[in-house]
């Protein structure tokens, strides 16, 4: 396990990579196709708006200012007006994880860059590529589709960022890409802080003030020696309150989430490195490779051999572009 925190970790798989829509400049009638299959696409309004709709028939109304994150390989539409998914003359697709010169060409299938019309919808869009498995615990925490609303100045800066990459003016691919994944962080980041109750555990322990410090000295080194003692230790508080504080926040009590968070990581290395099941075992806290392999057996269900192969076999599922 590395120095960093959860969030940092989960996100340390997934990456805006080549796969930018830098500034879609739409008129009505439009609906666009997003089909890159992939982990996570987000989508920023800097003018107009439209409905999102998904596999599922879930319809979710952007506007200007709104950052939208979409969860899952399926394709989804996004169109001027629900109605619009059903006219032919106004589809456009995205699948940008492609080598097709065209994902970076000044016109994509008929949307444009540069347009000058104020009245058009103009979008940013980021579809990111995975690697590994380590996301998943990630998007298991997300819904469907979760929409954030920025404020306005920070719309116009992106707009001024996207109209320079258009140019193809150097290195504008990579500033986007870097742009895009700073812009992930920050929406998730907001989108679980007002989520309040509704956000993932670890992330409501991070920002606990009590919590915060024994937390993050686990994620900063998860091999030591932790005892219910030692972490309360490290938040300054009694044996006792910590226990009882970590169980009503994060629903179980704090051994059994650092066992589980152990064993979250060894998943993400057996299933993303080529390390061997003992360099495993030491590195997320266990003195022997058969002490892990029992602990992992009991709660993944399979032990640590039959669960990388398992991987190996189906690969990452939700991963690979189609």
């Amino acid at each position: 396990m590395s120095s960093v925190d959860p969030l940092s970790s989960l996100l340390s798989g997934i990456r805006a990579e080549g796969s930018v829509v830098s500034h879609a400049v739409l008129t009505v009638p439009w609906v666009i196709r997003f089909a890159d299959g992939a982990p996570l696409t987000m989508i920023s309004v800097l003018r107009g708006g439209g409905t999102l709709l998904l596999p599922d028939g879930t319809e979710r109304v952007v506007s200007e200012g709104d950052t939208a994150i979409v969860s899952g390989p399926e394709p989804f539409h996004l169109a001027d007006r629900p109605a619009t998914i059903n006219s032919p003359h106004a589809a456009y697709e995205i699948a940008c994880f492609t080598t097709n010169e065209e994902c970076t060409a000044q016109e994509l299938g008929g949307i444009h860059w540069d347009a000058d019309s104020k009245e058009a919808t103009a979008l940013i869009v980021g579809a990111y590529r995975a690697s590994g498995h380590r996301h998943e615990l990630l998007l298991r925490a997300l819904p469907p589709v979760l929409v954030v609303e920025e404020d306005a100045e920070v719309c116009a800066w992106l707009e001024t960022a996207a109209a320079d990459a258009a140019h193809h003016s150097a290195g504008s691919q990579a500033l986007m890409d870097r742009l895009l994944d700073w812009a992930l962080v920050c929406t998730l980041r907001t989108w679980f802080d007002r989520a309040g109750a509704d956000a993932p555990s670890w992330y409501r322990g991070l920002t606990d003030p009590v919590l915060a410090p024994a937390l993050q000295s686990f994620h900063d080194r998860p091999a030591q020696t932790w005892t219910v003692a030692s972490l309360a230790a490290r938040s300054g508080v009694s044996r006792a309150l910590f226990a009882k504080r970590f169980t009503q926040l994060m629903g179980r009590p704090p051994l059994a989430y650092l066992t589980e968070c152990r064993l979250n990581e060894a998943a993400a290395l057996l299933t993303d490195t080529n390390l061997g099941i003992a360099q495993i075992a030491r590195s997320v806290g266990y003195a022997d490779a058969f002490g892990f392999s029992a602990a992992f057996k009991r709660h993944k269900g399979l032990s640590p051999s039959v669960f990388r192969a398992a991987a190996a076999s189906t690969g990452p599922g939700s991963l690979r572009p189609r």
